[in-house]
């Protein structure tokens, strides 16, 4: 059974940088893993993700640049470092595993199998 945990987030103002952790308990570290984030009203949407040793990551055009993913397989961790942090960025940031991808990263909350209880990030203008 897989379970994951999501922590780091907080309030912080436009431009600031906040960096979030995912801790994994189960056989992880063969499969992909990803953030997502909803906001209010909104529909959950893909942030980004990393293929199962790290080799390869995807991000969504809004987030491109000011955000990097990362996974530590010796410690079943998987983080995102937020940075250029804007109010749009505002959302329930979850962690999210699929069992469906060693190798591609998909983007369709549909295909991931597992999810984080989520952690709020609030960006004040």
């Amino acid at each position: 059974q897989v379970q994951l945990v999501e922590s780091g987030g907080g309030l912080v103002q436009a431009g600031e940088s906040l960096s979030l952790s995912c801790a994994a308990s189960g056989h992880v570290n063969i499969y992909t893993m990803a953030w997502f984030r909803q906001a209010p009203g909104k529909e959950r949407e893909f942030v980004a993700g990393t293929i199962w040793n790290g080799g390869r990551t995807n991000y969504a055009d809004t987030v491109k640049g000011r955000f990097t993913i990362s996974r530590d397989n010796t410690k079943n961790m998987v983080y995102l470092q937020m940075n250029s942090l804007k109010p749009e960025d505002t959302a329930v940031y979850y962690c999210a595993l699929s069992w469906q991808a060693r190798i591609t990263i998909p983007i369709q909350p549909n295909t991931y199998d597992y999810w984080g209880q989520g952690t709020q990030v609030t960006v004040s203008s």
